[in-house]
């Protein structure tokens, strides 16, 4: 493996990509995103991960629990103490695990829906502004086994720090694309034999006891306005069953509980 590089310089070029996050994160970075903590590095060193690492940078202390993970023909790994990497980043940096990952090529939705006959279980996304709820989401997927979300245009980026960092990193392994709106998803499950299922609490089917179906797509709208009538006009619409006098969970607890109901069978082969 080579040896990794210190860096006692903040202005070094080197450092470019991670410098002002807080503030890039929200403008994009060119093509790259942050990775950030032990766990979320690993798994974009895993097998299932989808996405290439540029660099790494890494307080000293932590490189020599981290060395094993890292691929030998992997990116160039930067070591410099906390008090350089806080005056890169902008914030203070605790946890001195950082990496620059490349996006590269964003698939075509249509590309990641298993081919019928074969089951399928698609997460669907519209509207959905708070990172923190599609971070837990691609996490529900990731442990619900679906094949893959899809957003609309309208739906934050995966891909931002706090994203995946919510996402335990699961951001990095579960295929997503993007699609124009919810009626470009609901076009896209007509095409490939999906029975799209809105989620909502008038839902006239009641969750527990539906049949999952084996190709489905379940869309998630938005805490408050939820799905546009637009959209669960086109689809089955179901819901949760809660006490009396209530009707709200936050929808990445909703999502967790349906995908749980449609993964069905294939959690149970596991």
């Amino acid at each position: 493996m080579p040896a990794p590089i210190p860096l006692d310089d903040p202005d070094d070029p080197r450092l470019a990509p991670y410098r002002a996050m807080r503030e890039r994160d929200l403008v994009g970075r060119q093509g790259r995103f942050i990775v950030e903590g032990e766990v979320t590095l690993r798994l974009l060193f895993s097998e299932g991960a989808r996405f290439r690492a540029e660099s790494v940078l890494l307080a000293p202390e932590r490189w020599p629990g981290l060395a094993p993970s890292l691929p030998g023909d992997g990116p160039p790994v930067y070591l410099a103490g906390k008090d350089v990497m806080s005056a890169v980043t902008g914030f203070p940096v605790h946890r001195g695990v950082l990496a620059v990952g490349l996006r590269g090529a964003e698939p075509r939705p249509g590309a990641l829906i298993p081919p019928a006959p074969a089951p399928a279980l698609v997460l669907g996304l519209v509207g959905l502004t708070n990172h923190d709820n599609v971070g837990g989401l691609f996490r529900n997927a990731a442990a619900f086994g679906a094949d893959a979300v899809l957003l609309d245009a309208a739906t934050c980026d995966p891909l931002y720090r706090k994203a995946i960092r919510v996402s335990a990193g699961a951001a990095l392994t579960v295929p997503f694309a993007r699609a124009r709106s919810g009626t470009a998803l609901l076009d896209l499950a007509e095409r490939h034999g999906l029975t799209p299922l809105a989620l909502t609490p008038g839902g006239g089917e009641a969750l527990e006891t539906l049949e999952p179906p084996p190709r489905a797509l379940l869309l998630l709208g938005t805490e408050g306005p939820g799905l546009p009538e637009a959209v669960m006009d086109r689809a089955r619409r179901v819901r949760i069953a809660m006490a009396p006098g209530f009707d709200s969970l936050n929808v990445a607890t909703a999502g967790a509980i349906a995908l749980h109901r449609l993964a069905g069978e294939r959690l149970s082969r596991t």
